[in-house]
Protein backbone atom coordinates (compact mmCIF):
# COMPACT_ATOMS: atom_id res chain seq x y z
CA UNK A 1 0.00 0.00 0.00
CA UNK A 2 2.67 2.28 1.02
CA UNK A 3 4.77 1.55 -2.14
CA UNK A 4 1.71 1.98 -4.25
CA UNK A 5 0.88 5.23 -2.75
CA UNK A 6 4.41 6.41 -2.96
CA UNK A 7 4.66 5.47 -6.56
CA UNK A 8 1.46 7.16 -7.42
CA UNK A 9 2.53 10.31 -5.63
CA UNK A 10 5.79 10.40 -7.58
CA UNK A 11 3.95 10.14 -10.85
CA UNK A 12 1.66 12.95 -9.85
CA UNK A 13 4.66 15.25 -9.17
CA UNK A 14 6.24 14.44 -12.50
CA UNK A 15 3.04 15.23 -14.34
CA UNK A 16 2.68 18.50 -12.44
CA UNK A 17 6.27 19.42 -13.36
CA UNK A 18 5.76 18.65 -17.06
CA UNK A 19 2.56 20.65 -16.95
CA UNK A 20 4.40 23.62 -15.48
CA UNK A 21 7.09 23.31 -18.19
CA UNK A 22 4.46 23.56 -20.88
CA UNK A 23 3.15 26.83 -19.37
CA UNK A 24 6.56 28.64 -18.79
CA UNK A 25 7.98 28.70 -22.40
CA UNK A 26 5.54 31.41 -23.52
CA UNK A 27 6.97 33.95 -21.11
CA UNK A 28 10.47 32.78 -21.57
CA UNK A 29 10.33 32.97 -25.34
CA UNK A 30 8.98 36.49 -25.21
CA UNK A 31 11.76 37.55 -22.91
CA UNK A 32 14.39 35.70 -24.94
CA UNK A 33 13.09 37.30 -28.13
CA UNK A 34 13.28 40.75 -26.65
CA UNK A 35 16.79 40.17 -25.33
CA UNK A 36 17.94 38.73 -28.62
CA UNK A 37 16.53 41.70 -30.57
CA UNK A 38 18.15 44.23 -28.24
CA UNK A 39 21.45 42.36 -28.38
CA UNK A 40 21.35 42.27 -32.18
CA UNK A 41 20.76 46.01 -32.36
CA UNK A 42 23.63 46.71 -29.96
CA UNK A 43 25.92 44.46 -31.99
CA UNK A 44 25.05 46.19 -35.25
CA UNK A 45 25.51 49.65 -33.71
CA UNK A 46 28.87 48.72 -32.24
CA UNK A 47 30.04 47.22 -35.52
CA UNK A 48 29.12 50.37 -37.46
CA UNK A 49 31.03 52.54 -35.00
CA UNK A 50 34.13 50.43 -35.43
CA UNK A 51 33.88 50.64 -39.20
CA UNK A 52 33.45 54.42 -39.02
CA UNK A 53 36.65 55.00 -37.06
CA UNK A 54 38.74 52.35 -38.78
CA UNK A 55 41.65 53.86 -40.89
CA UNK A 56 40.99 53.57 -44.61
CA UNK A 57 42.72 50.72 -46.32
CA UNK A 58 44.09 51.84 -49.70
CA UNK A 59 45.60 49.47 -52.18
CA UNK A 60 48.79 50.26 -54.10
CA UNK A 61 46.99 51.20 -57.28
CA UNK A 62 44.71 53.79 -55.67
CA UNK A 63 47.58 55.19 -53.62
CA UNK A 64 49.49 56.07 -56.82
CA UNK A 65 46.49 58.03 -58.06
CA UNK A 66 45.54 59.93 -54.90
CA UNK A 67 48.97 60.97 -53.61
CA UNK A 68 50.01 64.18 -55.42
CA UNK A 69 53.02 63.75 -57.66
CA UNK A 70 56.17 65.78 -57.25
CA UNK A 71 56.75 68.50 -59.84
CA UNK A 72 59.48 67.70 -62.36
CA UNK A 73 61.72 69.87 -64.51
CA UNK A 74 60.29 69.24 -67.96
CA UNK A 75 63.40 70.57 -69.70
CA UNK A 76 65.46 67.95 -67.90
CA UNK A 77 62.89 65.36 -68.91
CA UNK A 78 63.38 66.24 -72.56
CA UNK A 79 67.14 65.87 -72.16
CA UNK A 80 67.00 62.57 -70.29
CA UNK A 81 67.68 59.59 -72.56
CA UNK A 82 65.42 57.35 -70.44
CA UNK A 83 62.34 59.55 -70.24
CA UNK A 84 59.24 59.02 -72.34
CA UNK A 85 59.17 62.76 -73.12
CA UNK A 86 62.57 62.42 -74.83
CA UNK A 87 61.38 59.41 -76.83
CA UNK A 88 58.27 61.28 -77.94
CA UNK A 89 60.30 64.34 -78.94
CA UNK A 90 62.82 62.26 -80.92
CA UNK A 91 60.13 60.33 -82.74
CA UNK A 92 58.21 63.52 -83.46
CA UNK A 93 61.32 65.10 -85.02
CA UNK A 94 61.85 62.07 -87.25
CA UNK A 95 58.17 61.99 -88.14
CA UNK A 96 58.28 65.64 -89.22
CA UNK A 97 61.09 64.83 -91.61
CA UNK A 98 59.08 61.98 -93.11
CA UNK A 99 56.07 64.27 -93.48
CA UNK A 100 58.18 66.46 -95.78
CA UNK A 101 59.39 63.43 -97.72
CA UNK A 102 55.90 61.99 -98.04
CA UNK A 103 54.54 65.27 -99.40
CA UNK A 104 57.35 65.51 -101.92
CA UNK A 105 56.48 62.00 -103.13
CA UNK A 106 52.74 62.83 -103.21
CA UNK A 107 51.99 60.28 -100.50
CA UNK A 108 49.43 62.55 -98.87
CA UNK A 109 47.76 59.77 -96.89
CA UNK A 110 50.98 58.90 -95.09
CA UNK A 111 51.71 62.58 -94.55
CA UNK A 112 48.26 63.06 -93.01
CA UNK A 113 48.67 60.07 -90.68
CA UNK A 114 52.09 61.22 -89.54
CA UNK A 115 50.80 64.75 -88.96
CA UNK A 116 47.91 63.42 -86.90
CA UNK A 117 50.25 61.50 -84.60
CA UNK A 118 52.60 64.46 -84.39
CA UNK A 119 49.70 66.56 -83.11
CA UNK A 120 48.89 63.89 -80.51
CA UNK A 121 52.52 63.87 -79.47
CA UNK A 122 52.62 67.65 -79.20
CA UNK A 123 49.42 67.64 -77.15
CA UNK A 124 50.83 65.12 -74.66
CA UNK A 125 54.12 66.98 -74.35
CA UNK A 126 52.24 70.23 -73.84
CA UNK A 127 50.12 68.72 -71.07
CA UNK A 128 53.24 67.40 -69.38
CA UNK A 129 54.96 70.77 -69.58
CA UNK A 130 51.94 72.63 -68.19
CA UNK A 131 51.31 70.20 -65.33
CA UNK A 132 55.00 69.76 -64.54
CA UNK A 133 54.82 65.99 -64.30
CA UNK A 134 56.66 63.17 -65.96
CA UNK A 135 54.90 61.43 -68.84
CA UNK A 136 54.04 57.84 -67.91
CA UNK A 137 54.47 54.71 -69.96
CA UNK A 138 50.72 54.20 -70.24
CA UNK A 139 50.33 57.68 -71.76
CA UNK A 140 53.29 57.52 -74.11
CA UNK A 141 53.15 53.90 -75.29
CA UNK A 142 50.14 54.20 -77.66
CA UNK A 143 51.58 57.23 -79.44
CA UNK A 144 55.12 55.83 -79.60
CA UNK A 145 53.79 52.58 -81.02
CA UNK A 146 51.69 54.27 -83.70
CA UNK A 147 54.52 56.62 -84.65
CA UNK A 148 56.95 53.70 -84.84
CA UNK A 149 54.62 51.84 -87.22
CA UNK A 150 54.20 54.91 -89.42
CA UNK A 151 57.95 55.59 -89.48
CA UNK A 152 58.59 51.97 -90.43
CA UNK A 153 55.95 52.34 -93.14
CA UNK A 154 57.70 55.47 -94.40
CA UNK A 155 61.08 53.74 -94.45
CA UNK A 156 59.52 50.80 -96.24
CA UNK A 157 58.33 53.27 -98.90
CA UNK A 158 61.99 53.80 -99.92
CA UNK A 159 62.48 56.91 -97.79
CA UNK A 160 65.86 55.58 -96.70
CA UNK A 161 68.30 57.48 -94.53
CA UNK A 162 70.40 58.81 -97.42
CA UNK A 163 67.31 60.23 -99.10
CA UNK A 164 66.25 61.76 -95.81
CA UNK A 165 69.64 63.41 -95.26
CA UNK A 166 69.80 64.86 -98.77
CA UNK A 167 66.25 66.17 -98.60
CA UNK A 168 66.68 67.74 -95.19
CA UNK A 169 69.96 69.30 -96.25
CA UNK A 170 68.25 70.89 -99.24
CA UNK A 171 65.50 72.20 -97.01
CA UNK A 172 68.06 73.58 -94.55
CA UNK A 173 69.87 75.38 -97.37
CA UNK A 174 66.59 76.79 -98.66
CA UNK A 175 65.68 78.06 -95.19
CA UNK A 176 69.14 79.61 -94.84
CA UNK A 177 68.70 81.45 -98.14
CA UNK A 178 65.28 82.69 -97.05
CA UNK A 179 66.75 83.88 -93.75
CA UNK A 180 69.51 85.77 -95.57
CA UNK A 181 66.98 87.37 -97.89
CA UNK A 182 64.83 88.38 -94.91
CA UNK A 183 67.85 89.95 -93.18
CA UNK A 184 68.78 91.92 -96.30
CA UNK A 185 65.19 93.04 -96.76
CA UNK A 186 64.93 94.07 -93.11
CA UNK A 187 68.15 96.08 -93.44
CA UNK A 188 66.85 97.78 -96.57
CA UNK A 189 63.56 98.70 -94.91
CA UNK A 190 65.39 99.96 -91.83
CA UNK A 191 67.72 102.05 -93.96
CA UNK A 192 64.80 103.50 -95.92
CA UNK A 193 63.09 104.44 -92.67
CA UNK A 194 66.28 106.05 -91.37
CA UNK A 195 66.78 108.04 -94.57
CA UNK A 196 63.18 109.15 -94.77
CA UNK A 197 62.20 112.71 -93.93
CA UNK A 198 59.07 112.97 -91.74
CA UNK A 199 56.23 114.98 -93.21
CA UNK A 200 56.12 117.47 -90.34
CA UNK A 201 59.81 118.29 -90.77
CA UNK A 202 59.36 118.72 -94.50
CA UNK A 203 56.43 121.07 -93.86
CA UNK A 204 58.58 123.05 -91.42
CA UNK A 205 61.26 123.51 -94.08
CA UNK A 206 58.66 124.62 -96.63
CA UNK A 207 57.10 127.15 -94.21
CA UNK A 208 60.46 128.64 -93.27
CA UNK A 209 61.61 128.79 -96.90
CA UNK A 210 58.40 130.57 -97.85
CA UNK A 211 58.99 133.08 -95.07
CA UNK A 212 62.57 133.60 -96.26
CA UNK A 213 61.47 134.33 -99.82
CA UNK A 214 58.51 136.49 -98.82
CA UNK A 215 60.31 138.74 -96.33
CA UNK A 216 63.39 140.59 -97.68
CA UNK A 217 64.24 141.79 -94.15
CA UNK A 218 65.43 138.29 -93.30
CA UNK A 219 67.91 138.32 -96.14
CA UNK A 220 69.27 141.74 -95.21
CA UNK A 221 69.64 140.77 -91.54
CA UNK A 222 71.43 137.61 -92.57
CA UNK A 223 73.98 139.65 -94.53
CA UNK A 224 74.48 142.01 -91.59
CA UNK A 225 75.15 139.11 -89.23
CA UNK A 226 77.82 137.79 -91.57
CA UNK A 227 79.89 140.90 -90.82
CA UNK A 228 79.70 140.57 -87.03
CA UNK A 229 83.08 140.72 -85.28
CA UNK A 230 81.83 138.06 -82.85
CA UNK A 231 82.28 135.46 -85.58
CA UNK A 232 86.09 135.79 -85.40
CA UNK A 233 86.50 136.65 -81.71
CA UNK A 234 88.67 133.95 -80.09
CA UNK A 235 87.62 135.12 -76.63
CA UNK A 236 84.18 133.60 -77.30
CA UNK A 237 83.19 129.93 -77.47
CA UNK A 238 82.72 128.72 -81.03
CA UNK A 239 80.70 125.70 -82.16
CA UNK A 240 80.18 124.34 -85.68
CA UNK A 241 77.30 122.23 -87.01
CA UNK A 242 77.05 120.91 -90.59
CA UNK A 243 73.53 119.73 -91.38
CA UNK A 244 70.52 119.88 -93.70
CA UNK A 245 68.08 119.03 -90.87
CA UNK A 246 66.55 122.32 -89.71
CA UNK A 247 64.73 121.00 -86.65
CA UNK A 248 67.60 118.80 -85.43
CA UNK A 249 70.05 121.71 -85.73
CA UNK A 250 67.75 123.93 -83.68
CA UNK A 251 67.57 121.27 -80.95
CA UNK A 252 71.37 121.11 -80.80
CA UNK A 253 71.66 124.90 -80.52
CA UNK A 254 68.82 125.17 -77.99
CA UNK A 255 70.17 122.43 -75.75
CA UNK A 256 73.65 123.95 -75.85
CA UNK A 257 72.62 127.50 -74.92
CA UNK A 258 70.10 126.38 -72.29
CA UNK A 259 72.85 124.55 -70.38
CA UNK A 260 75.53 127.24 -70.79
CA UNK A 261 76.37 129.47 -67.85
CA UNK A 262 76.90 132.43 -70.18
CA UNK A 263 74.94 131.79 -73.42
CA UNK A 264 75.76 135.30 -74.74
CA UNK A 265 79.37 134.15 -75.16
CA UNK A 266 78.43 131.32 -77.53
CA UNK A 267 78.82 131.52 -81.30
CA UNK A 268 77.43 128.87 -83.68
CA UNK A 269 78.70 128.37 -87.22
CA UNK A 270 76.06 126.41 -89.15
CA UNK A 271 76.69 125.20 -92.70
CA UNK A 272 73.89 123.70 -94.80
CA UNK A 273 73.10 123.08 -98.47
CA UNK A 274 71.40 125.37 -100.98
CA UNK A 275 67.95 123.78 -100.54
CA UNK A 276 67.81 124.32 -96.78
CA UNK A 277 69.76 127.58 -96.53
CA UNK A 278 66.68 129.85 -96.52
CA UNK A 279 64.79 127.75 -93.98
CA UNK A 280 67.82 127.39 -91.70
CA UNK A 281 68.55 131.12 -91.84
CA UNK A 282 64.94 132.08 -91.13
CA UNK A 283 64.70 129.76 -88.12
CA UNK A 284 67.65 131.39 -86.40
CA UNK A 285 66.57 134.92 -87.35
CA UNK A 286 63.01 134.75 -86.01
CA UNK A 287 63.94 133.04 -82.73
CA UNK A 288 65.99 134.35 -79.84
CA UNK A 289 68.48 131.81 -78.58
CA UNK A 290 69.31 133.55 -75.28
CA UNK A 291 71.57 136.11 -76.90
CA UNK A 292 73.97 133.73 -78.61
CA UNK A 293 75.18 134.36 -82.15
CA UNK A 294 74.24 132.01 -85.00
CA UNK A 295 75.84 132.25 -88.43
CA UNK A 296 74.30 130.24 -91.30
CA UNK A 297 76.31 129.64 -94.45
CA UNK A 298 75.72 127.67 -97.65
CA UNK A 299 78.21 125.02 -98.73
CA UNK A 300 78.10 126.43 -102.27
CA UNK A 301 80.02 129.47 -100.98
CA UNK A 302 83.17 127.39 -100.58
CA UNK A 303 84.63 127.71 -104.05
CA UNK A 304 87.84 126.07 -102.87
CA UNK A 305 85.90 122.81 -102.28
CA UNK A 306 86.15 121.42 -105.81
CA UNK A 307 87.36 118.37 -107.71
CA UNK A 308 90.90 119.71 -108.10
CA UNK A 309 91.39 120.27 -104.36
CA UNK A 310 89.27 117.50 -102.81
CA UNK A 311 89.62 113.79 -103.71
CA UNK A 312 86.14 113.17 -102.33
CA UNK A 313 84.56 115.74 -104.66
CA UNK A 314 86.44 114.22 -107.58
CA UNK A 315 85.36 110.68 -106.64
CA UNK A 316 81.74 111.73 -106.29
CA UNK A 317 81.77 113.04 -109.85
CA UNK A 318 82.70 109.60 -111.16
CA UNK A 319 79.95 107.40 -112.60
CA UNK A 320 81.04 104.31 -110.65
CA UNK A 321 80.81 106.11 -107.33
CA UNK A 322 77.40 107.54 -108.12
CA UNK A 323 76.12 104.11 -109.08
CA UNK A 324 77.54 102.57 -105.91
CA UNK A 325 75.83 105.02 -103.56
CA UNK A 326 72.82 106.36 -105.41
CA UNK A 327 71.54 103.57 -107.67
CA UNK A 328 68.13 102.12 -106.79
CA UNK A 329 69.33 98.56 -107.17
CA UNK A 330 72.62 96.82 -106.56
CA UNK A 331 74.44 94.24 -108.62
CA UNK A 332 75.72 92.70 -105.40
CA UNK A 333 72.81 91.35 -103.34
CA UNK A 334 75.10 90.56 -100.42
CA UNK A 335 76.24 94.14 -99.98
CA UNK A 336 75.85 95.68 -96.56
CA UNK A 337 73.05 98.20 -96.95
CA UNK A 338 74.22 100.57 -94.23
CA UNK A 339 77.55 101.17 -95.97
CA UNK A 340 75.79 102.34 -99.13
CA UNK A 341 73.97 105.22 -97.47
CA UNK A 342 74.47 108.37 -99.61
CA UNK A 343 74.76 110.37 -96.38
CA UNK A 344 78.19 108.85 -95.80
CA UNK A 345 79.53 110.58 -98.91
CA UNK A 346 77.60 113.82 -98.40
CA UNK A 347 79.86 116.84 -98.59
CA UNK A 348 78.15 118.19 -95.47
CA UNK A 349 79.19 115.06 -93.63
CA UNK A 350 82.82 115.47 -94.74
CA UNK A 351 83.06 119.20 -93.98
CA UNK A 352 84.48 118.31 -90.55
CA UNK A 353 87.82 117.71 -92.30
CA UNK A 354 87.83 121.30 -93.63
CA UNK A 355 87.10 123.25 -90.43
CA UNK A 356 90.33 125.32 -90.59
CA UNK A 357 89.43 126.43 -94.12
CA UNK A 358 85.83 127.24 -93.14
CA UNK A 359 86.89 129.13 -89.99
CA UNK A 360 90.36 130.46 -90.85
CA UNK A 361 90.51 133.02 -88.02
CA UNK A 362 89.62 130.73 -85.12
CA UNK A 363 91.93 128.83 -82.76
CA UNK A 364 89.57 126.39 -81.06
CA UNK A 365 86.14 125.08 -81.97
CA UNK A 366 83.75 122.37 -80.75
CA UNK A 367 82.19 120.23 -83.46
CA UNK A 368 78.65 118.89 -82.86
CA UNK A 369 76.66 116.42 -84.97
CA UNK A 370 72.99 117.24 -85.59
CA UNK A 371 71.82 114.11 -83.73
CA UNK A 372 73.14 115.08 -80.29
CA UNK A 373 71.51 116.69 -77.27
CA UNK A 374 73.62 118.75 -74.87
CA UNK A 375 72.95 118.36 -71.13
CA UNK A 376 75.86 120.23 -69.49
CA UNK A 377 77.86 123.41 -70.01
CA UNK A 378 80.29 122.70 -72.88
CA UNK A 379 82.38 125.84 -72.47
CA UNK A 380 84.64 123.90 -70.08
CA UNK A 381 85.86 121.90 -73.08
CA UNK A 382 87.83 124.92 -74.27
CA UNK A 383 90.02 124.83 -71.15
CA UNK A 384 91.01 121.17 -71.56
CA UNK A 385 94.69 120.73 -72.35
CA UNK A 386 95.13 118.71 -75.57
CA UNK A 387 98.94 118.46 -75.16
CA UNK A 388 99.64 119.47 -78.74
CA UNK A 389 97.07 117.10 -80.24
CA UNK A 390 94.56 118.19 -82.85
CA UNK A 391 91.35 116.57 -81.60
CA UNK A 392 89.85 115.72 -78.24
CA UNK A 393 87.47 112.74 -78.34
CA UNK A 394 85.95 110.04 -76.14
CA UNK A 395 87.48 106.62 -76.68
CA UNK A 396 85.19 103.69 -77.48
CA UNK A 397 87.47 100.69 -76.91
CA UNK A 398 86.09 99.42 -73.64
CA UNK A 399 85.82 96.23 -75.68
CA UNK A 400 88.10 95.05 -78.49
CA UNK A 401 85.19 95.53 -80.91
CA UNK A 402 85.95 99.26 -81.28
CA UNK A 403 89.67 99.14 -82.03
CA UNK A 404 91.17 100.17 -85.34
CA UNK A 405 91.05 96.67 -86.82
CA UNK A 406 87.24 96.85 -86.70
CA UNK A 407 87.08 99.77 -89.13
CA UNK A 408 90.08 99.31 -91.43
CA UNK A 409 91.37 96.61 -93.77
CA UNK A 410 94.66 95.52 -92.19
CA UNK A 411 95.24 92.91 -94.87
CA UNK A 412 96.16 95.84 -97.11
CA UNK A 413 99.88 96.74 -96.81
CA UNK A 414 99.17 100.48 -96.90
CA UNK A 415 97.26 100.13 -93.62
CA UNK A 416 99.22 97.39 -91.90
CA UNK A 417 102.59 99.06 -92.49
CA UNK A 418 101.61 102.36 -90.86
CA UNK A 419 98.82 101.71 -88.31
CA UNK A 420 98.65 99.62 -85.13
CA UNK A 421 95.46 97.51 -85.39
CA UNK A 422 94.99 97.50 -81.59
CA UNK A 423 94.86 101.28 -81.31
CA UNK A 424 91.77 102.42 -79.44
CA UNK A 425 88.96 103.84 -81.55
CA UNK A 426 87.14 107.04 -80.67
CA UNK A 427 83.92 108.84 -81.54
CA UNK A 428 82.95 111.64 -83.87
CA UNK A 429 79.93 113.77 -82.92
CA UNK A 430 81.24 115.90 -80.03
CA UNK A 431 84.86 116.90 -80.47
CA UNK A 432 87.10 119.78 -79.47
CA UNK A 433 89.57 120.85 -82.19
CA UNK A 434 92.75 122.82 -81.70
CA UNK A 435 92.92 124.53 -85.09
CA UNK A 436 96.44 125.84 -84.50
CA UNK A 437 97.69 122.27 -83.99
CA UNK A 438 95.58 121.19 -86.98
CA UNK A 439 97.29 123.65 -89.30
CA UNK A 440 100.68 122.71 -87.91
CA UNK A 441 100.05 118.99 -88.53
CA UNK A 442 98.48 119.75 -91.93
CA UNK A 443 95.72 117.27 -91.04
CA UNK A 444 93.53 118.17 -94.04
CA UNK A 445 96.33 117.04 -96.37
CA UNK A 446 96.49 113.77 -94.42
CA UNK A 447 92.78 113.36 -95.04
CA UNK A 448 93.28 113.94 -98.77
CA UNK A 449 96.10 111.38 -98.81
CA UNK A 450 93.95 108.66 -97.26
CA UNK A 451 91.00 109.45 -99.52
CA UNK A 452 93.28 109.04 -102.53
CA UNK A 453 94.54 105.71 -101.21
CA UNK A 454 90.97 104.51 -100.74
CA UNK A 455 89.75 105.39 -104.24
CA UNK A 456 89.01 101.69 -104.84
CA UNK A 457 87.33 101.34 -101.40
CA UNK A 458 89.82 98.66 -100.31
CA UNK A 459 91.09 100.39 -97.17
CA UNK A 460 87.64 101.01 -95.71
CA UNK A 461 84.16 100.82 -97.10
CA UNK A 462 82.69 104.24 -96.46
CA UNK A 463 81.86 106.81 -93.81
CA UNK A 464 83.79 109.54 -92.04
CA UNK A 465 84.98 107.68 -88.93
CA UNK A 466 87.56 105.43 -90.68
CA UNK A 467 88.91 108.47 -92.51
CA UNK A 468 89.05 110.35 -89.19
CA UNK A 469 90.82 107.49 -87.41
CA UNK A 470 93.55 107.60 -90.08
CA UNK A 471 93.72 111.39 -90.41
CA UNK A 472 94.10 112.01 -86.68
CA UNK A 473 96.14 108.88 -85.91
CA UNK A 474 98.52 109.87 -83.12
CA UNK A 475 96.88 113.31 -82.88
CA UNK A 476 93.94 112.47 -80.57
CA UNK A 477 93.64 113.40 -76.90
CA UNK A 478 91.25 111.15 -74.91
CA UNK A 479 88.44 112.91 -73.04
CA UNK A 480 86.54 111.77 -69.99
CA UNK A 481 83.83 109.33 -71.00
CA UNK A 482 81.12 111.50 -69.45
CA UNK A 483 81.63 114.19 -72.06
CA UNK A 484 80.07 112.09 -74.80
CA UNK A 485 77.76 109.06 -74.40
CA UNK A 486 76.91 107.24 -77.63
CA UNK A 487 74.47 104.62 -78.80
CA UNK A 488 71.04 106.16 -78.18
CA UNK A 489 70.15 105.42 -81.80
CA UNK A 490 70.70 101.66 -81.61
CA UNK A 491 71.54 100.43 -78.08
CA UNK A 492 68.53 99.81 -75.80
CA UNK A 493 70.59 98.90 -72.71
CA UNK A 494 72.56 102.04 -71.86
CA UNK A 495 72.84 102.65 -68.12
CA UNK A 496 70.50 105.46 -67.01
CA UNK A 497 73.13 106.79 -64.62
CA UNK A 498 75.60 107.14 -67.49
CA UNK A 499 73.03 109.06 -69.55
CA UNK A 500 72.23 111.39 -66.64
CA UNK A 501 75.91 112.18 -66.05
CA UNK A 502 76.66 112.78 -69.75
CA UNK A 503 77.43 116.24 -71.06
CA UNK A 504 76.30 115.17 -74.52
CA UNK A 505 74.13 112.22 -75.54
CA UNK A 506 74.44 111.03 -79.12
CA UNK A 507 71.67 109.32 -81.13
CA UNK A 508 74.12 107.70 -83.52
CA UNK A 509 72.51 104.85 -85.42
CA UNK A 510 69.36 104.56 -87.52
CA UNK A 511 66.83 105.21 -84.74
CA UNK A 512 66.96 108.99 -84.76
CA UNK A 513 64.80 110.78 -82.15
CA UNK A 514 62.75 112.64 -84.78
CA UNK A 515 61.71 109.35 -86.45
CA UNK A 516 58.90 107.02 -85.43
CA UNK A 517 61.37 104.14 -85.12
CA UNK A 518 63.27 105.98 -82.34
CA UNK A 519 63.96 104.06 -79.13
CA UNK A 520 61.15 105.25 -76.87
CA UNK A 521 63.24 104.95 -73.73
CA UNK A 522 65.58 107.76 -74.88
CA UNK A 523 63.25 109.88 -76.98
CA UNK A 524 62.12 112.03 -74.06
CA UNK A 525 65.57 113.65 -73.82
CA UNK A 526 65.27 115.04 -77.32
CA UNK A 527 61.57 115.89 -76.96
CA UNK A 528 62.25 117.80 -73.74
CA UNK A 529 64.30 120.35 -75.73
CA UNK A 530 61.91 120.12 -78.68
CA UNK A 531 58.90 121.07 -76.51
CA UNK A 532 60.69 123.48 -74.15
CA UNK A 533 61.31 125.96 -76.96
CA UNK A 534 57.96 125.49 -78.68
CA UNK A 535 59.52 123.83 -81.73
CA UNK A 536 56.61 121.41 -82.03
CA UNK A 537 54.40 124.36 -83.02
CA UNK A 538 56.73 125.20 -85.88
CA UNK A 539 56.74 121.64 -87.16
CA UNK A 540 52.96 121.21 -87.26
Amino acid sequence: MLRGTGHGGGDARRRALRSSRRRLPGWIWWLLGIFLLVGLMLFVLHHNQKEQFRPPVVDNGSEMEEVPREKVNFSEELLSSTSFARQLADQMTLAKAYVILAKEHDNLQLAWELSSQIRNCQRLLSEGAVSGRAITKDEAHPIISRLALLIYKAQDSHYDISTTIVTLKNHALALEERAKAAIVQSAEFGQLAAESFPKNLHCLTVKLTEEWLRNPKHRSRSEENRNSTRLVDNNLYHFCIFSDNVLATSVVVNSTVSNANHPQQLVFHVVTDRIHFGAMSTLFLINDFKGCTVEVRCIDEFSWLNASSSPLVRQLSEVETQGYYYSAGSKNPEREIKFHNPKFVSLLNHLRFYIPQILPNLEKVVFLDDDVVVQKDLTQLFSIELHGNVIGAVETCLESFHRYHKYLNFSHPTISSKIDPHTCGWAFGMNIFDLIAWRKANATSLYHYWQEQNSDLLLWRTGTLPAGLLTFYGLMEPLDRRWHVLGLGYDVDIDDRLIESAAVVHYNGNMKPWLKLAIRRYKYIWERVYIQFGLENLAV
